[in-house]
């Protein structure tokens, strides 16, 4: 038997230790299907998926049942995979400046037919906010080797009416549980710095627009005539243009400069910051703008941490492996589109692929890269290659464990059989002149 697929039922059966009989085998056949890319094979489609993989009729009706109306939450199953990937310690989590990264973000399942309580999330290709199932992850970002890789934390779920700036708030508060003293939230610049400044205990590196503006943490000098001032000076980062004028960007307090390669990066700090909104004496932060020749727009970054700016830098850089948990769960195992309806339903398999999409990529970044034939001559261990060949097997081929994973004999006796169970009665008679 194949040794990948004892290494990915390594990671699968762990995950399922603690859910009920019956119920964790149906998970695992929907687990298989999502690894081994039936949805995208059939477009998303629940039943077919199954179907492909195998399955016995009655096989893919438990494994609905078990999605649908089981009793187990994805947070379980995350907790279960984060101390599987733990315990084996090929994972090394990023440090710089004396902080590890954990990136933040927010993702939609677009949804545009889905009836009931649904979101909205922005994509670019529309250029517009689309109905969708909005998620907040949360993500450790590390190493397997020289694979750089996040490790999934925490999903949560969009509540019905709530806006993504509510959602946004929620997920912060719910990671600050998870957060230790030495990790630092990384978050874009969907999340705002006022939002962020609410909570002064939690270190944070977010990008901000181009646009952004803060004031200084000191009231300027008197001119000795007028109303006394009462707010810190404007500092604008970065020059702007407002009505064919050229407003000049504000003097750096330091200019720090690195190499990267064969290109020199500079950077201007501003130190000692307040909000636009805010007096002096509120909470501190300091932005520093980035100029990298290999882009045209610099980066601008703000933090609440004494940090260097190489190590903004760094820890900026590690927000975008998050990207990569819905990357594989839509494009690679084919959960963009999702044809499941049920109120519960249609949450619990976006977080199953976001789930499975995480362990994809562990288990191909623990093995030697799978080669897609003689032509591919300089493979990388990436999901992809790892879903296509688990797409040559079925269920049948996985090694159960005996007795772990298996029908659940439910009692029946007690149950009334036959027409009894039907529970027919007899039809009222209508009487004329009566409603």
């Amino acid at each position: 038997m194949s040794s990948l697929l004892y290494a990915l039922c390594a990671r699968l059966f762990p995950i399922l230790a603690k859910v009920g009989v019956g119920t964790n085998l149906g998970l695992l056949q929907i687990l298989f299907a999502l690894v081994s890319g039936r949805f995208l094979a059939n477009r998303g489609a629940l039943v077919p998926a199954l179907a492909d993989c195998g399955l016995s009729d009655e096989a893919v009706r438990r494994s609905v049942q078990a999605l649908a109306y089981g009793r187990w939450n994805v947070q379980g199953l995350i907790d279960a995979w984060h101390k599987v990937v733990l315990a084996e310690r090929r994972w090394q989590p990023h440090r710089y400046g004396g902080l590890r990264p954990v990136a933040v973000d927010l993702v939609g399942f677009f949804r545009a037919r889905l009836q009931g309580t649904v979101g909205k999330h922005y994509t670019s290709r529309a250029d517009k906010a689309l109905p969708a199932l909005v998620f907040g992850m949360v993500a450790a970002v590390g190493s397997v080797g020289k694979k750089r890789l996040p490790l999934l934390r925490l999903l949560v779920r969009q509540r019905p009416n709530e806006t993504e700036r509510a959602l946004q708030d929620r997920v912060l508060r719910e990671t600050l549980g998870t957060l230790a003293q030495d990790e630092v939230i990384l978050v874009d610049a969907g999340f705002g710095i006022e939002e962020l400044l609410k909570h002064p205990q939690a270190a944070f590196v977010a990008r901000q627009d181009q646009n952004v503006t803060a004031r200084r943490n000191r009231l300027p000098t008197s001119k000795g005539k007028g109303r006394p001032a009462a707010y810190g000076e404007i500092v604008r980062p970065l020059p702007r243009t407002y009505r064919g004028k050229t407003i000049a960007a504000t003097r750096p307090d330091t200019v720090v400069r690195w190499k990267a390669g064969r290109h020199t990066i500079r950077a201007h700090v501003f130190l000692n910051l307040v909000s636009s909104t805010s007096r002096p004496a509120a909470a501190t932060f300091q932005i520093v703008v980035i100029f990298d020749p290999r882009y045209t727009r610099p980066l601008v970054v703000a933090t609440n941490r004494a940090l260097s700016a190489f190590d903004l830098w760094c820890l900026y850089r590690d927000r975008w492996p998050i990207e990569q948990m819905p990357l594989a769960a839509k494009q690679m195992l084919g959960c963009e589109r999702a044809f499941v309806f049920g109120e519960e339903s249609r949450w619990r398999l976006p977080e199953l692929a976001m789930l499975s999409g995480n362990l994809l990529a562990y288990v191909a970044a623990c093995r030697p890269a799978v080669s897609s034939g003689f032509w591919d001559r300089s493979a990388q261990p990436t999901c992809g290659r790892v879903r296509r060949s688990l797409s040559r097997l079925s269920f049948s081929d996985l090694p159960l464990p005996v007795g772990a994973f298996r029908k659940k004999a439910s009692p029946t006796a007690h149950l009334p059989k036959g027409v009894r169970a039907h529970r027919r009665q007899k039809r009222p008679t209508c009487v004329l002149g009566t409603p």
